[in-house]
């Protein structure tokens, strides 16, 4: 296997809820473990996600997990993840999923170099860009 760079987000507890939500999104497949099934019996952490991997049809892995009790969860605003292509429709479908329940900090709309680009911050509070480029000839 080549190497490959994966966005992986921690969570406090909703882990589950927010790689669904993405599994809906984007589609692929999407393979989940617990603690529990582990080793970990402690209360409330067993049924926590402990690593989940999204694999979409278009080539994205998206990572996710629950951040167990004594680890430090400081959410913050160094990292975006942006997705950019030329396939319009499913750009702006990808868009609308992502911003519906969250907060749009710029409305996805042509910019001055050309390009339609927008900003949001989804449900979950995972900051995303999406930028598509006009076609090319």
């Amino acid at each position: 296997m080549a190497s490959r760079l994966n966005p992986y987000l921690s969570f406090t507890g909703n882990a589950r809820e927010a790689i669904e939500f993405y599994h809906r999104v984007f589609g692929g497949t999407l393979r989940m473990n617990t603690f529990g099934e582990f080793g970990s019996a402690e209360p409330g952490l067993a049924d926590q996600i402990m690593h989940a991997q999204l694999d979409t049809d278009s080539g994205f892995t998206l990572m996710a997990s629950d951040t167990p009790p004594g680890m430090e969860h400081s959410p913050g605003s160094t990292m975006t993840i942006s997705l950019s292509g030329d396939d319009a429709d499913e750009l702006r479908r990808y868009w609308e999923q992502l911003s519906e329940g969250g907060v749009v900090t710029t409305p996805l709309e042509k910019q001055m170099w050309g390009d339609e680009f927008g900003m949001c911050t989804d449900r979950f509070g995972v900051p995303w860009m999406v930028d598509i480029a006009p076609p090319q000839d």
